[in-house]
């Protein structure tokens, strides 16, 4: 039997097939100078949102996968914003598991940027870019992952299955809608890992890992007051912009009602676990009915995002009313950005909206473009929320991992809409890199070093809940 064995084996080599690695063996060291040239070539694709074109990105992608012999297919609502599926197979003994990262960015003002930002400059220790944070980084260490999974042969009890995703920066239509709702059946899986979380550095270390397990939902809507127009010199009590402008003051000065889910609840109570004794007594004061209003005042001033987690956010945006000094407007009109919290009832709560402006001359319109589905928050009792726990214990110890809501939103929801256990993660950056370099800016940047570290922490957090034991 053994020598049987022998010759099967020999034979398999023979035939081009390549033994299976440990998948716990991979040099990183090694793999640096593969995963900077796939992420800095991604970033230098221009792919602005609007208008897109995500298809240059995918071209990319799949000459890279032609070359290594991996399978994919292209799917396009949009000749110009195509999404691309690919998928290493396992043996079929659990459900698939989903890596997904979108491939347009948001747009720049080039005049504004120290670098060009789509050359992918790296300057002291960082890789600099538009699409460095968001979603390039994530890209990358979703392409990696297919080629090592290939290279290495690697022995799966589910499939792996890629998905380089369009339109997530704006109209989600040609992107994870188009693919949830006309090709689910490619992408459908167990669990996904996307974009949505970090890893906190401080001092040198990661102190802090989050993995985003829930989020708002966007509700936006209008404000808009109808008025008589006329001289500015002569006072109307139906001044549009008057009636407009108290019905703003009204919204933005409102304190919605707390609302706590398990991620939050957990969240607040691993934070409290770490954090010095003045900051922990807040954390678990948050629903101490004495000291609760104190609390919720200290967060609104001092930390904003705490404070839009325990809640739904109603934040005036933009105002547009008028165009002569001298002339009264007839209409005047604001933009309100409301993120719901998971459970908040639309019509209960945009009820109670209009009775707190309490002036029937504004009126609410809903604004629906850009709206998620509700769902419920993803599982904290999964394999996989439980070997992102493992991994980040064992690549940075001493870390706590802390399932997270997001106060935006993210392309999970279609995915949660459709039973998927749907987690967000991201590399590791100080608090300073996430606030003045963070996505979106036009410094935006990520630390080289955090580059790699990502890649193997996607690597091992996939393995770990697809490897063959």
């Amino acid at each position: 039997m053994r020598f049987i064995a022998v010759v099967a084996l020999l034979s398999g080599i023979a035939a081009g097939q390549t033994p299976a690695r440990n998948w716990k063996t991979i040099d990183w060291k090694a793999q640096e100078a593969e995963i900077l040239r796939h992420y800095s070539a991604l970033v230098q694709i221009d792919s602005s949102n609007p208008p897109g074109n995500e298809t240059a990105v995918i071209t990319y992608i799949k000459k890279v996968f032609d070359a290594e012999g991996i399978p994919s297919q292209i799917f396009a609502l949009e000749p110009a914003r195509a999404n691309l599926v690919a998928r290493i197979k396992g043996n079929g003994t659990k459900r698939p598991i989903l890596i997904m990262a979108h491939t347009d960015v948001v747009g720049v003002q080039r005049e504004k940027w120290p670098v060009d930002p789509f050359g992918a400059i790296r300057k002291d220790g960082y890789v600099w870019g538009r699409g460095s944070v968001d979603d390039k980084d994530k890209l990358a260490a979703n392409l990696v992952l297919m080629l090592l999974l290939k290279r290495t042969n690697a022995e799966l009890d589910r499939d792996v299955i890629f998905l380089a995703e369009s339109g997530e920066e704006g109209t989600t239509k040609p992107g994870i809608e188009f693919m949830a709702n006309q090709h689910f059946s490619q992408i459908e899986a167990e669990f996904c890992l996307t974009e949505g979380g970090g890893a906190t550095l401080s001092g040198g270390r990661v102190t802090t890992v989050t993995v985003s397990t829930t989020e708002k939902l966007p509700r936006r809507i209008r404000l808009v007051v109808n008025g008589t127009s006329g001289h500015g010199s002569i006072p109307r009590t139906d001044n549009a912009l008057t009636h407009l402008s108290a019905a703003v003051a009204k919204l933005g000065t409102w304190e919605t009602p707390l609302r706590m889910n398990d991620t939050t609840r957990t969240y607040f109570e691993r934070l409290a676990g770490i954090s010095p004794p003045e900051a922990a007594a807040r954390y678990n004061g948050i629903t101490d009915t004495k000291r609760g209003a104190a609390i919720q005042k200290y967060l609104a001033e001092n930390e904003p995002m705490h404070y839009s987690m325990l809640r739904t956010s109603v934040v005036p945006t933009i105002l547009n009313a008028g165009f002569r000094m001298n002339v009264i407007p007839s209409e005047a009109e604001a933009t309100i950005d409301v993120r719901m919290a998971p459970g908040e009832d639309d019509k209960a709560f945009f009820d109670q909206m209009q009775r707190l402006i309490g002036d029937p001359a504004v009126k609410i319109q809903r604004l629906t473009d850009g709206d998620r589905p509700p769902t419920p928050p993803s599982r904290l009792d999964t394999d996989m929320f439980r070997a992102l726990e493992t991994v980040s214990k064992r690549m940075y110890p001493g870390s706590v991992t802390l399932p997270t809501m997001l106060t935006g939103a993210t392309d999970m929801a279609f995915l949660r809409a459709k039973g998927m256990q749907s987690y967000g993660i991201g590399p590791a950056a100080s608090d300073t890199d996430r606030t003045n370099y963070g996505a979106h800016s036009d410094v935006e940047r990520l630390l080289e070093s955090s580059l790699y570290s990502f890649a193997r922490f996607t690597w091992e957090a996939v393995m770990e809940v697809s490897a063959t034991k």
